[in-house]
């Protein structure tokens, strides 16, 4: 994959890479990065020598029918691991078993904190469970990548991709071995989480927003509702008064065609 897929995404979008030093040519470790777009996950593991596993949704490997089957070969190809997210504890529990299993084999595990894609291209909080967990069960250092401009190159509801360079700026390897054994304490967790989007921030150069993106997008999904329902309203009433005028206009040249009583 990394020829079929890789090779001509860098040949067509000549990504820039800084810090690819910082990853270790062998041995467990995690890639943090924020996320800005559905292709984050190719772009990253094309500049890298090394294989990158990152989880997906299960529904991507068990549609039925040939298409369903071509979609899980590629995202097996990719790297993609499936994880069964129905029911949110008991998503985030596979996906830190997935990411303990990958780590563990001595490899590459990629994880977006913020938990889903930044709606408006700030970088949000991320959630402390699934990368301090899988850190702190497994030691394995915590590497924070900073993805540039991907959002651009195929926004929302755009079908044909913009060939633009998109950038990867990957950070020096967080060492969090000072809370090795506290990883039910939800301070740590907390903490561990945040200096790691602190160093993604300077990474990517993003406005950081404290709130969690999935917040975000229910805030900006009902706003753009209550807008869509305000516009109906104001129609409504638009194509009432003009129904009220045209009926009155009606009804005066009634009164104007029809003759006076004596």
């Amino acid at each position: 994959m990394k020829v079929a897929i890789g090779g001509p995404l860098k040949v067509a979008f000549r990504p820039w890479v800084e810090g690819l030093e910082n990853i270790p040519a062998e041995g467990a470790a995690i890639l943090a990065s924020n996320h800005l777009s559905f292709s984050d996950s190719f772009f990253l593991p094309a500049v890298l020598g090394r294989k990158v596993t990152f989880i997906a949704k299960a529904e991507y490997f068990t549609t039925p029918g040939l298409k369903g089957r071509l979609t899980a070969a590629f995202f097996k190809g990719v790297g993609q691991l499936p994880v069964d997210r129905s029911g949110a504890r008991g998503a985030g529990e596979a996906a830190i078993k997935s990411g303990i299993e990958v780590l563990e084999s001595g490899e590459l595990f990629g994880i977006y904190p913020e938990g889903t894609r930044s709606p408006d291209g700030r970088l949000y909080r991320g959630k402390p469970g699934g990368l301090a967990r899988v850190a702190l069960a497994t030691g394995a250092p915590v590497i924070p990548v900073a993805m540039i401009d991907t959002e651009k190159i195929q926004p929302p509801g755009k079908v044909m991709p913009k060939l633009m360079r998109p950038g990867i700026r990957i950070g020096r390897p967080l060492d969090f071995s000072r809370y090795q054994g506290m990883e039910h304490d939800r301070f740590v967790l907390r903490a561990l989480t945040d200096e790691v989007m602190y160093e993604i921030m300077k990474l990517s150069g993003q406005e950081y927003v404290d709130m969690y993106a999935t917040a975000a997008k229910r805030q900006i999904a009902e706003a753009a509702k209550a807008e869509k329902d305000a516009e109906k309203a104001a129609k409504a009433a638009l194509a009432k008064t003009e129904k009220e005028k045209a009926e009155k206009a009606e009804k005066d040249a009634r009164a104007e065609t029809e003759p006076s009583g004596s």
